[in-house]
C-alpha cells in the first residue's frame, strides 16, 4: 500500500500550532497500519511525527536539544582577546560552581535559585548567539523576546522566565550573586589567558573586578589575580612525581 509521508512545519511563532504536510509518497511495508494520532511511524530512517502537540514531551525534547547549540555557540569576546576559546554553554558552567561558591560564602541566601540564575543566565544566546561590547555598540538581540519563546512553548516556562527576569532585574541578593558569578567567569577566564603570556588580557580585568558588586566576589577576584592557574595541580612541581613518576626503574 503507498502511504504519505510527511514533514512537519511550524506555522506560525507559536509553539503549540503545527501542521503535518505531506510531499511524496513511499511504499509502506506490506500488511501495516497507518500510525495512530499523536503516534509516528518510520521508513527507511524517515521519522514523522502527527499531532506533534498531543505529546507534551515533544516540546520538552526541542528544548533540550536546543540548550545543546549553547555547547556550539562560541563566546565571542576571545575573538578579539587573541587567544583562548570558550563556548556559551562552558562559562554557564563554571558560572554555576561559582554561583554555589558565592551563596555558600554569603548568609541567608537561596542558593538554588542563585544556581538557576546562573543556569539560565544566557539561556538567550541559543537563539541570538553572543554579542560582545563591541558588536553591541552596533547591534542589539532581542533577548526578551527569545526567552518569551522559550517559556511559551513549555509546561514549566513561567519558571524559567520569571528567573531570568529577576536576575536582569539585579534587585535581588540572588540575582546580584548570580552577575556576580557571571563577571568572575569572566576574570577567571581570562586570568587563565595571562598566565599564558596574554598581556591584552591582562588590560581587561581591571574594568571587569570594577564591575563586582559583593565582598565575597571581591575577595574571590583577589585570590584569582594571587593564584596560578596550573597551581591546583602543579603546586609540588619540584616533585619526584613529575620526573619518575615514582617508578622504581
Amino acid at each position: 500500500m503507498k502511504w504519505p509521508i510527511g514533514v512537519i512545519k511550524k506555522s506560525s511563532g507559536i509553539a503549540e500550532s503545527w501542521v503535518y504536510q505531506p510531499n511524496t509518497d513511499r511504499t509502506w511495508p506490506p500488511n501495516a497500519q497507518p500510525p495512530p494520532s499523536g503516534g509516528f511511524f518510520v521508513l527507511k530512517n524517515f521519522v514523522c511525527y502527527s499531532d506533534y502537540m498531543n505529546n507534551p514531551i515533544h516540546p520538552i525534547v526541542d528544548f533540550l536539544y536546543e540548550v545543546g547549540i549553547l555547547a556550539r555557540t562560541p563566546r565571542s569576546g576571545f575573538h578579539f582577546l587573541g587567544s583562548g576559546s570558550q563556548s556559551v554553554a562552558e562559562h554557564g558552567n563554571r558560572s554555576a560552581y561559582i554561583g554555589y561558591v558565592l551563596a555558600s560564602m554569603e548568609k541567608d541566601v537561596d542558593s538554588a535559585k542563585v544556581l538557576k540564575m546562573c543556569l539560565f543566565h544566557d539561556l538567550s544566546e541559543a537563539r541570538t548567539s553572543d554579542l560582545n561590547y563591541v558588536h553591541q555598540k552596533y547591534a542589539q538581540a532581542d533577548h526578551g523576546k527569545a526567552v518569551t519563546d522559550i517559556a511559551n512553548s513549555l509546561e514549566f516556562g513561567d519558571d524559567i522566565k520569571s528567573t531570568i527576569d529577576e536576575y536582569e532585574e539585579r534587585t535581588s541578593k540572588e540575582s546580584i550573586l548570580a552577575k556576580d558569578a557571571d563577571n568572575l567567569e569572566w576574570i577567571i577566564s581570562l586570568k587563565e589567558q595571562v598566565d599564558i603570556g596574554n598581556k591584552r588580557a591582562e588590560e581587561w580585568i581591571p574594568s571587569a573586578i570594577k564591575r563586582l558588586k559583593t565582598e565575597s566576589a571581591k575577595n574571590v577576584a583577589a585570590g584569582i589575580m594571587q593564584v596560578d592557574s596550573n597551581h591546583w595541580w602543579f603546586s609540588d612541581k619540584e616533585g619526584e612525581w613529575w620526573v619518575s613518576r615514582n617508578k622504581k626503574k
